[in-house]
């Protein structure tokens, strides 16, 4: 046997194994913070429907991003895991040979900006979440604490405009979740754009008069990778209508200064204004709802997509 001869297969195939690897590691996973530093428009969904049919039909949907809502919709873990788990798309892994997965998978948390329940924060990143939505958030504080809930701690000699991480490490099913290795895990599991190569979105809503008054504090905490508006609880915090020209006043506010930082901004939008939200500027709207992707939500991403450019 001629030694030399049958090690050659061996020694190809290990070769190719590791330039796979390398690619795998070395790309973005996170499809969302992909479209959103590229400087284009993101649009999505927001969804209480935790059924392996609806996240199967997610994981291939036309969308960029799911936000599952645990707010407004029970907080349950169980289920929140069994949903990650059917938006894997094996099929797509192996015609691809990417890990990154079509839709990006975010959780909006039932816990307000002024309770801070960090551990909440570390239970849905633990199972595999590429992002978290942080409602009613009212000050830089609040900010700056939900941000460091995010984050592992700092390594030693590591230094960064941001706070110190409060996570603590135990992302066992997040590591064989995203795919990748122990350690690759903890360079990554970082918010964006903070740390440039982080896969995580911190989503901050602004809701309130409150928030507001305190809005460039709000913005510019390191670390904040998206805004979000709640037009509805806006509006009653205010006392008014969403129509009324004081809530769209108070929208116009905070886009603007979203715009002036380069800060994405979002907006619940339905096919009667996405056009016009786009061209405002608006870069991280929800198209739709529980309904899934309804005839109604396929009329307004794609409107949003021609008026982003994204055909």
């Amino acid at each position: 046997m001629n030694f030399k001869s049958s090690a050659r297969p061996l020694l190809l195939h290990c070769l190719i194994l590791a330039l796979f690897s390398t690619q795998a590691n070395a790309e973005r996973l996170n499809q969302t913070i992909q479209t959103l530093s590229s400087g284009q428009a993101a649009f999505g969904i927001f969804s209480g429907d935790r059924s392996l049919a609806n996240a199967r039909a997610l994981a291939r949907a036309p969308i960029d991003f799911v936000l599952i809502d645990m707010e407004h919709g029970p907080y349950d873990a169980e289920s929140l895991q069994s949903f990650l788990l059917g938006m894997t798309d094996k099929s797509s892994i192996a015609t691809s040979g990417s890990l990154a997965m079509n839709t990006t998978p975010i959780v909006r948390l039932p816990t307000n900006g002024r309770e801070m329940n960090q551990y909440l924060v570390k239970q849905v990143l633990d199972l595999g979440v590429f992002g978290v939505m942080f409602p009613m958030i009212n000050s830089r504080q609040e900010a700056l604490n939900a941000i460091a809930s995010m984050r592992y701690p700092k390594a030693e000699g590591e230094v960064d405009d941001g706070p110190q991480g409060l996570r603590g490490r135990a992302p066992g099913n997040a590591v064989w979740y995203w795919g990748t290795g122990y350690n690759d895990y903890l360079s990554r599991a970082d918010v964006w754009p903070l740390d440039p190569n982080g896969e995580l979105l911190a989503v901050i809503q602004i809701e309130t008069q409150e928030a507001i008054s305190q809005l460039e504090d709000i913005i510019t905490t390191p670390g904040v990778g998206a805004i979000f508006i709640g037009p509805s609880d806006l509006s009653a915090d205010i006392g008014l209508p969403r129509s009324h020209p004081k809530v769209e006043a108070a929208i116009q506010t905070v886009l603007a200064s979203c715009i002036k930082h380069n800060i994405a901004c979002g907006i619940t939008t339905s096919p009667d204004d996405i056009e016009a939200r786009t061209q405002q500027g608006f870069r991280f709207a929800t198209v739709g709802g529980d309904a899934g992707i309804s005839p109604r939500t396929e009329r307004a991403l794609a409107i949003g997509r021609e008026t982003a450019g994204r055909e």
